[in-house]
């Protein structure tokens, strides 16, 4: 039952009350209220958000993907300088990857050189970091499970560099 109500949650492209999340599983409103309490309570549920596709507004945004190679701490792994890079807000993800680089970074900036003066004043000088690579994102098709562009007018925006 819980590995339901995660899928349904996970899945879910609007708030679902527990009364519907029961409903769909077959269980009670206050077994589901449980459960969901629990597993935030565990950090299994880590948080709850909304998608906006900010190129339907007048809002400046710039999103970027950076490849950190790294040289790992001695008994810390990667884990502390990522402890350290996920603290900056401008950072939305951070992943330890498998490959030619070790971490990727996505940020979130008001316009390229403000991504360019994050990564060369706060990434690139730590002790640990050896190289970056940084690309711009230009348009957001789909991002986890959800669509951006989902008919012929709005697919059709032209991209210009």
């Amino acid at each position: 039952m819980t590995n339901d109500i995660l899928d349904i949650l996970e899945k879910s492209d609007k708030h679902l009350s527990n009364e519907q999340i029961a409903q769909m599983i077959g269980s009670t409103e206050d077994e589901v209220a449980k459960i969901i309490k629990g597993l935030e309570k565990s950090n299994t549920i880590v948080g709850y958000k909304t998608m906006i596709n900010w190129e339907k507004t007048d809002k400046e945004l710039v999103t970027s993907i950076i490849e950190l190679k790294i040289s790992p701490q001695r008994g810390e792994g990667f884990d502390k300088v990522a402890e350290k890079i996920y603290k900056y807000s401008q950072v939305k993800s951070l992943f330890l990857m498998s490959g030619s680089y070790d971490l990727c970074v996505i940020i979130e900036g008001q316009s390229m050189k403000d991504v360019a003066l994050f990564v060369a004043s706060k990434l690139a000088p730590m002790d640990n970091v050896l190289s970056t690579a940084t690309s711009f994102v230009l348009k957001k098709y789909k991002e986890d499970g959800m669509v951006f562009y989902n008919n012929e007018e709005d697919s059709r925006q032209v991209i210009t560099l």
